[in-house]
This record gives C-alpha cells, structure tokens and sequence, in this order.
C-alpha cells in the first residue's frame, strides 16, 4: 500500500463525503430557487417519454443493487437462504438489465439535449460536466459488470470493497482491502466520489424533492361566484351622450348595451 492508495482510499471519500454534506445545507439556504431540474419538457416531449423512465426506473434498480451490495454484509445473506451462486447470478442478471437501461435512457436524454436547438440552449455548464461524470461512473459499473464479473472469471467485492465502504461510515477505513481491487472497480469508485461531490451544484438535487406532500395535502376547495358580485348581473349604465340629446333610462341602456349613439346607439325622441 502507497501513499497514493492511501489518500485514494482514505482521504478522498471523506472529502467528497464533505463537500456532498456542506454543499447541499448551503444550496438549500442559499439558492432554493435553483432547486430544481430546469424541466425542458414544454420544448420535446416525444424522446423525453422513452428516455426519462428508461433511465430512472434503471438507476432505481442501479441504487438498490449498490445498497444491497455495499451494506449488506453476506453473511446476513447467507442466513436468509441466499448463498454465493444465487448472489452472483442475480447481481449479473439484474445488474446487466438495470445497466442496459440506465444507458439506454442517458444516451437518449444526451441525445434528445444536443439535437433539440431550444433544449441544448437551456444546458448549462454544470449539466455538461454532470452528464460527462455520470456517464463516465456507469460506463466503468458497467464495464466492471461485465468484462469483470461475467467473462473476466468474477470478483468478489463483497470481500474487499463492501468491508472498506463500511469500515468508512464508522470511520475506521481500512484501506489495505483495497489494494489489489481490480482497476475498472478503482475506475468506479473514484468516478463516483467526483460524481457525489459534485452533487449539490448541480441539477441532481431534485432527487431529494420528492412531492410527498402531495399524499396529505388538503384537497383543493372550488366555490361557484357569487351572482350577486357578477359584472355581468350588474344594470349597465347609461354612456356618453352628445349635447341636446336627453340620456337614455337604465332600461333602454340595458337593451341597447352601451347607451352610445350613432347607429346602434338610442333614437332621438320626437
């Protein structure tokens, strides 16, 4: 173990860890107008409906797998029926399908911002560097996957890199589990720390904006106008008259409207 592993391994998570903490307190106190995905469907909504839900239902599936995988110790596993080839098999096959997704969905979502002229102009610099990252973290995960874990004989990261992961929330790293990790893995990991300290500055933060109140929220109360308060019950009023014309009564402004002369207005009186 180096000094380059060791600050890869030991230093580097804690500052990501800091900076994705403090960097979202401080965009919430300071910029909660800018909390928000900057929505673009009023401009494309045909490519957006494909690749939205193909990229977020995946990234769903990517999340639950890194939980399971990184939390879950698997001896906890084990006592509960899921042996190391069920594991495995359901990691690959799962993985590869949440994978396929989560690309397929970010590959449409890139594509639908950079030919859509109204779109790309609605990107930002920060949205650039976020896709580039993102795009760079899955396609390590993926590429660890499958040239890895599927044709490159396995790995078992539940030995080396699930312990490190949890020997950091207790703050106790043990950063020797990480020396002889595959470098498509280190790839993965070190993507993905640039990834979550850039988090809070950029359009990610929607992700904690769930619209929960919406569950129990007040219905919204609709009360028909008051009859009594409608302009359009009100007499109307008798309008401008030329001079030596005598002024219409409010009945005959009423038929004819607006009480003006001329010729839809009121009749000299003999």
């Amino acid at each position: 173990m180096n000094q380059l592993h060791i600050v890869m391994f030991g230093v580097v998570p804690y500052i990501a860890a800091a900076i994705f903490v403090v960097g979202h307190v401080w965009r919430y106190r300071y910029d909660k107008f800018g909390w928000t995905t900057r929505s673009s469907e009023v401009y494309e909504k045909r490519l957006l409906r494909i690749g939205s839900p193909l990229f977020h239902f995946g990234i769903l599936m990517v999340a639950g797998g890194h939980v399971v995988g990184l939390l879950v110790p698997r001896e906890w596993l084990s006592a509960i029926g899921i042996d190391e080839h069920a594991y495995h098999l359901g990691a690959m096959v799962l993985g590869t399908i949440a994978a396929v997704m989560t690309l397929s969905g970010l590959v449409i979502l890139v594509y639908r911002r950079r030919t859509t002229r109204s779109v790309f102009l609605a990107t930002t610099v920060s949205d650039k560097v976020m896709f580039v990252v993102l795009g760079a973290t899955l396609l390590f995960g993926t590429a660890a996957t499958v040239l890895v874990q599927i044709f490159g004989g396995g790995y078992e990261y539940r030995g080396t890199i699930s312990p490190w992961f949890r020997s950091l929330i207790v703050f106790q790293p043990d950063i020797e589990l990480m020396s002889q990790v595959p470098g498509m893995f280190t790839a993965h990991i070190m993507s993905a720390m640039v990834l979550f300290a850039m988090w809070p500055f950029t359009r990610l933060v929607h992700v904690w904006s769930a619209p929960i109140g919406y569950l129990v929220r007040p219905y919204v109360v609709y009360r028909s106008r008051d009859p009594r308060r409608d302009p359009a019950a009100r007499p109307s009023r008798p309008g401008w008259v030329p001079a030596g014309l005598p002024a219409p009564t409010r009945a005959e402004s009423g038929r004819t409207g607006t009480g003006r002369t001329g010729p839809t207005g009121p009749s000299r009186r003999p």
